[in-house]
Formats: structure tokens, sequence, C-alpha cells
């Protein structure tokens, strides 16, 4: 299937995009996020939240849709 990906904050600058598309086969974000840690090394040393589906879903999660958003820590205020 493809997947769009999308870097917001700190993740955009260090994949150098704010949106990709990715062939992926396999099924669960944390099976996604091996692959953009071999693409984009400096990402395994960041902490970050995926969302699905607008969603935010912990790692372990299935992937069932066809966006898959990568969120910087947020501040509050």
């Amino acid at each position: 299937m493809i997947l769009s990906i999308k870097y917001f904050g700190l993740l955009a600058e260090i994949t150098n995009k704010e949106e990709e598309l990715i062939d992926f086969s396999r099924s669960y974000i944390w099976e996604l996020l091996e692959v953009l840690y071999i693409k984009y090394p400096n990402l395994k040393n960041k902490d970050f939240q995926v969302a699905q589906n607008q969603e935010l879903v912990p790692f372990e999660t299935e992937i069932n849709g066809k966006e898959i958003v990568l969120l910087p820590p947020f501040s509050g205020g």
C-alpha cells in the first residue's frame, strides 16, 4: 500500500521533507518506523508521537489508514 507520511517541526527539518509517499507492505507503525530510521538515522534519537486517521496511536498499532503523521513534542501554554 502507498502511505502518505507527513513530518512536522523538527522532524521535517531532519527529513528535509514535509511529506512523502512510501510503498509499504508491512502491518504495524513500529515496522514503518524501522524503515524510516534507516532512511533518516537522526529520527531515532528524537522524541515524537505518531498519528493515524487524525488520532495519536502507540507504535504497536496496526496500520489501517493511508496517512501517517509524525509529530514532535508540543509545548504547553
